[in-house]
């Protein structure tokens, strides 16, 4: 195969002329000539506008929708009474949720041992801790992001 076939051929410049035995001219019209692809170079190009219909029609995996960003947004409020209750309140942390935990009903030495345990907890899953007033604490996981602090001056209730 010459060049100058292999350059008709890739850009599609080669005449086909129909398969019907020409006549004299003057009984039949001329027929100007057709141009037509291969059909294995045919179907590897695609115009522009297919390729736009396959990237829209293509799942995307890393869009997120509206309502589970939403769902994830979740305050709970928990004043547990034994220290049991510690795993309840891991749970809605791995479920990325947001922890406001009062421990002014429980005694001291068990609200101790919640701390220690929820402080593992949110450090295992990259979450931060927070004390905002006396004896409550604020519990987040690494999807929410907490701005500010609350000073260390408490009034003392003995006045």
């Amino acid at each position: 195969m010459s060049i100058k076939n292999k350059f008709k051929n890739f850009f599609y410049l080669e005449e086909y002329e129909d398969e019907q035995p020409q006549q004299t001219q003057q009984t039949q019209p001329q027929q100007s000539p057709r141009y037509e692809k291969p059909a294995t170079v045919q179907n590897v190009r695609e115009t522009p506008k297919e390729r736009r219909q396959k990237a829209v029609e293509a799942p995307v995996s890393n869009i997120v929708s509206l309502q589970s960003a939403i769902k994830s947004s979740k305050v709970n409020l928990v004043e547990p009474r034994v220290y049991a209750e510690a795993q309840d309140i891991a749970e809605h942390l791995k479920s990325k949720r947001a922890v406001v935990v009062n421990l002014q009903r429980i005694e001291k030495d068990q609200g101790l041992r919640i701390i220690d345990f929820l402080s593992g907890t949110v450090y295992a899953l990259g979450g931060d801790i927070q004390r905002i007033g006396t004896d409550i604490f604020l519990c987040v996981p690494d999807t929410v992001e907490v701005d500010g602090a609350i000073s260390d001056f408490y009034y003392d209730d003995q006045q």
